[in-house]
């Protein structure tokens, strides 16, 4: 998803309002022609506008070549001559200057004008000395055989074609966006008395109820009210397995009922809604800045003055060596090989294509900082619940008296609980589903607040308690029931027990369950040389039988919301440098404290402020494929940065003329192919980062 500034960010908020989900398909055919550049050298430039100048100059280039003299004695052959062909290469070479040159013209017009001269107004000054060179030649004034047609019209089908290729990376992203939009249908059926109406999403109010049919898409977000069904959540999570959705469970817009209806009572449209949201950091993460675009920016600034500097001094030089032919040529050739647009492309690329891949993968990184720093993170802090478990309670073990089997007391449990909406009797109720247990029908259902439940099955009381409901009944828990219980009170587990008119028949136990997940997430950073930690609010014994579990060794039990971030400057105190992973409802100061926040679990929270990471989905082990990106990408960046300006520095002085003593000349047209294979090289380089598995399912 690793796109844009400003007007970048203005087109992702207009996709995300409520009245924009009927032109989806227009938006995202029309991608090209709207896509801006963060930087300002292609503001209000589009991916359409340089690939239509390129093809075109591109083919208007090729006669102007082809009638070259210096073209045709190179290669062996004569240009064929006839009335008006002399004029061929001057009329062509200036629409392809005008039409071709205009955005480098006008980018180092503004540049010039701004004071911040960078690589527009270096290519502008480059093709501009060409221009005025051919015409002087082909005008025959002064003498000169400065014939710079063709090397100026390859010159700007070079500029273009690399900088359609920037675009169209730099794109990518927010094509993933628009993408994203067009998941949303453009219908909805909303439930009325007697039925259902077909309405426009953009009518869609929260509070209102609708109807998505087997196969159909979210058109916003909800809670489920009636049904259940499996979701394919690929689209906002990237994990490809569908997912049991019951009633009481949160789906969001553009999310799939695979196999069933549900009734869904919407809870955010429009711009609230989490793809929304997504769609929102991802054009931030490609607005904001970082330390090392703004290095490759300063780089390309001094290679300005450095080219000037070089340009002027190459043309005193050869001048008072009584060649003012051959200080023009060695000028024009210093000003092209010293064109930065290698190193330009250098980090925004593999930036836009680390932010893309990122967010294709469900990792959505709000700052790039974030991803950069991530490299040098030494210790990965999780919080426990909702991140390394999932936030709900499981039912683990159940114990019985004797002549009561397990699934007899855990149908009873059940049968009890199923008019409850809390998250600890849906726990006992699926398990019994899941065992496809008869659940036996009760009645007169009530919630003894803080204590369980109370229900009629089959003409008895039974109830579903704690501790407390048995002093309140004064029920005696059998010593075969007992001592499993206090086995699981030691490590933590909920207790209820199974109690049917003043009987004790058994108990269950309930814990938070652990993600299949977090074992392979913990492992993989290990080996990686990353230590985990752990940090929960949960009584020590419960931390630790997680931590035991999970083979985490250090671990923060007890600790309240507001005591977090201590425990992360706690960290940094000894010299490590720390990514918080949390759920993004009560971990905002530690998140905001460590130098990489991570928000885990953005269905619900993706707009998390504090968080300079947001995962899409619940699994951790998208973690390490922050690690391994950030670490591929700044590979990367340096591999480009070193290439890109060593090109520079050993090509400047050939171009000067330094070793023309020797009978080593660079011409500019020689300058103009070394210089678009320096680009060439950058662009496939960092093309190499959609190598990088980031799919959670393949980690090691």
């Amino acid at each position: 998803m690793d796109g844009m500034a400003g007007a970048a960010v203005e087109l992702v908020e207009g996709a995300t309002t409520t009245t924009g989900h009927h032109d989806h398909k227009a938006r995202h055919d029309t991608h090209d022609d709207h896509v801006v550049h963060s930087h300002g050298q292609h503001a209000g430039h589009s991916t359409a506008m340089f690939k239509n100048r390129f093809w075109l100059t591109l083919a208007l280039s090729l006669p102007v070549v082809f009638f070259s003299p210096m073209v045709g004695h190179l290669l062996g052959y004569m240009p064929p001559i006839f009335p008006g062909s002399a004029w061929i290469p001057p009329v062509l070479g200036t629409v392809i200057f005008v039409y071709g040159g205009m955005p480098f013209l006008k980018g180092g017009l503004n540049e010039l004008k701004a004071r911040q001269p960078g690589m527009m107004l270096l290519i502008g000054m480059a093709i501009t000395v060409a221009f005025a060179a051919s015409w002087v030649t082909s005008l025959g004034l002064g003498g000169f055989d400065l014939d710079f047609w063709w090397e100026l019209a390859l010159l700007v089908a070079i500029m273009l074609l690399g900088h359609w290729i920037e675009m169209r990376a730099l794109g990518s992203a927010q094509g993933a966006l628009d993408a994203l939009a067009a998941l949303l249908p453009d219908e909805a059926e909303r439930v009325i008395d007697g039925g259902t109406e077909t309405v426009p999403v953009s009518e869609l109010c929260e509070g209102d109820t609708v109807l998505v049919r087997s196969g159909a898409r979210m058109p916003a977000d909800g809670t489920i009210t009636g049904g259940q069904a499996e979701f394919d959540e690929s689209m906002i999570t990237g994990e490809s397995k569908t997912v049991t959705r019951s009633p009481g469970d949160t789906v969001v817009a553009g999310t799939v009922a695979t196999d069933n209806s549900v009734r869904v009572q919407i809870t955010a449209v429009g711009g609230n809604t989490a793809l929304a949201g997504i769609q929102r950091l991802v054009a931030e993460a490609q607005a904001s800045s970082s330390k090392a675009q703004a290095l490759a920016d300063r780089a390309a600034a001094f290679l300005f003055y450095f080219a000037a500097g070089a340009g002027i001094l190459t043309f005193i030089v050869w001048t008072l060596l009584g060649s003012v032919p051959d200080a023009v040529t060695r000028t024009v050739t210093v000003l092209v090989i010293a064109c930065p647009h290698a190193l330009g492309l250098a980090i925004p690329l593999v930036i836009a294509i680390s932010t893309e891949q990122a967010a294709r993968a469900g990792v959505l990184i709000r700052n790039r900082m974030a991803l950069e720093r991530m490299r040098t993170i030494d210790v990965v802090l999780f919080d426990k619940t909702g991140t390394l478990t999932t936030g709900e309670p499981e039912l683990k073990d159940i114990t019985a008296v004797q002549g009561v089997d397990a699934d007899s007391l855990l149908a009873l449990a059940a049968a009890v609980e199923s008019d409850s909406e809390h998250p600890v009797a849906r726990a006992i109720v699926r398990a019994a589903r899941e065992r496809n247990l008869a659940i036996p029908h009760a009645t007169d259902f009530s919630s003894l607040t803080g204590r369980g439940v109370r229900a009629t099955v089959d003409g008895r009381a039974v109830h579903v308690g704690g501790p407390a409901l048995l002093r309140e009944l004064g029920a005696v828990e059998p010593d075969s029931v007992a001592g499993s219980t206090r086995a699981w009170m030691v490590r933590g587990a909920a207790v209820l027990h199974v109690i049917d008119e003043g009987r004790v028949l058994g108990a269950v136990s309930l814990e938070d369950s652990i993600r299949a997940e977090s074992r392979q997430a913990v492992a993989a950073l290990q080996n990686r040389g990353v230590k985990v930690a752990m940090i929960t609010g949960d009584a020590r014994q419960v931390a630790r039988a997680v931590a035991e579990d999970l083979h985490i060794g250090e671990v923060f039990a007890e600790v309240l919301p507001a005591d977090k971030d201590k425990k992360v400057a706690e960290l940094q105190a000894r010299g490590m440098k720390v990514a918080m992973v949390g759920d993004g409802v009560n971990d905002s100061p530690a998140l905001a404290r460590a130098e990489v926040g991570i928000a885990i679990g953005a269905g619900t929270d993706v707009a998390m402020e504090s968080a300079g990471v947001v995962l899409a989905g619940n699994d951790p082990r998208a973690v390490l494929s922050m690690v391994d990106l950030s670490r591929a990408s700044y590979r990367k960046m340096w591999q480009n940065l070193v290439w890109a300006t060593g090109y520079n520095i050993l090509s400047v002085p050939l171009a000067a003329g330094v070793l023309a003593f020797a009978g080593v000349v660079l011409s500019p047209a020689a300058g103009a192919v070394l210089m678009s294979a320096s680009t060439i090289v950058v662009a496939l380089n960092a093309q190499l980062l959609r190598r990088v598995k980031l799919n959670p399912a393949e980690v090691r």
